[in-house]
């Protein structure tokens, strides 16, 4: 019982990691201080916790990373338009 509490914690705490920079990005319209290959790196490893979640048929594992998935797809959607327009 404690250890589901400890991993609904976990996966929490790591998907609202990236809330944050969303509310600076929009607020400031600033992304200088994103690094692409690190934005991309997270997608591809949080895509890959949802697959193996579904292949573990575990809800809290794919939920949490699925939000996260869509976070990090908000902050390069960020990255791309507010990069032109600072430009």
């Amino acid at each position: 019982m404690i250890w589901t509490f400890i991993g609904i914690g976990a996966a929490a705490l790591t998907t609202f990691a990236f809330v944050p920079q969303i509310i600076k990005a929009t607020k400031t319209k600033c992304v200088e201080d994103f690094s692409l290959v690190t934005l991309l790196q997270l997608s591809l490893g949080v895509s890959l916790w949802v697959v193996y979640g579904v292949y573990l048929k575990n809800v809290v594992i794919i939920v949490a990373n699925s939000v996260t998935l869509v976070s990090l797809i908000a902050l390069l959607f960020f990255y791309f338009s507010f990069k032109k327009e600072n430009k």
